[in-house]
């Protein structure tokens, strides 16, 4: 039997590269079609779409993971035909009319102090706090790069609602991060989908 084709979906301040040692881990467990979206990060709308036209180009079954604002993505976008199930990995999974900012106002993460807006309306995770914010169990060194390289959403992202949240008509699987400080893990529990 054939295994489905996973799309990760990636979340504020990363990228489709964020996921190099997750694809080398399912390609080694025999995945063989594995894709990663590139979120433009512009509007839940916009990630979504994007996420829709690469489940488009599927012609078989999917798993669409998301990790952190990837679960609001894959919430939104999950619902085409060929979406089998849906992952999410320390991520937020809305209800129809909510938004990440609305889950995250009820416990606010660890990491809240570091985000920095700046003048063009973007949301950045400060550079000299990005290791111990976003990804405290890399290196020092990955996690330079990865605060050099981040990928800022537009701030007005983060109060986007969720239409017709996938989770509620597909399979779907929720892996909680205790040690997660850009999504408080109460808020994680929380999530209908957990």
């Amino acid at each position: 039997m054939s295994k489905p084709t996973v799309i990760l979906v990636h979340g504020f301040w990363g990228g489709a590269a964020h996921w190099a040692k997750v694809i080398l881990e399912l390609k080694n467990l025999g995945y063989q079609d594995i894709r990663a979206v590139e979120n433009p990060l512009t509007s839940l709308a916009d990630d979504a779409e994007r996420t829709r036209k690469m489940i488009a180009q599927v012609k078989g079954p999917v798993v669409l993971v998301g990790h952190s604002y990837g679960g609001a993505v894959i919430s939104e976008a999950g619902n085409q035909p060929n979406v089998a199930a849906l992952v999410f990995i320390a991520a937020f999974a809305p209800d129809t009319g909510e938004s990440p900012s609305g889950i995250t106002q009820k416990h606010l993460p660890a990491a809240a102090p570091n985000l920095a807006p700046d003048s063009d309306g973007y949301l950045w995770l400060k550079p000299d706090r990005f290791h111990e914010s976003f990804c405290q169990d890399l290196s020092a060194d990955e996690g330079f790069v990865m605060a050099t390289t981040q990928k800022a959403p537009l701030a007005s992202t983060f109060g986007d609602t969720i239409s017709e949240p996938a989770w509620k008509h597909k399979p779907c699987w929720y892996q909680v991060s205790s040690q997660d400080r850009m999504i408080a893990p109460e808020n994680q529990v929380w999530s209908p989908a957990a």
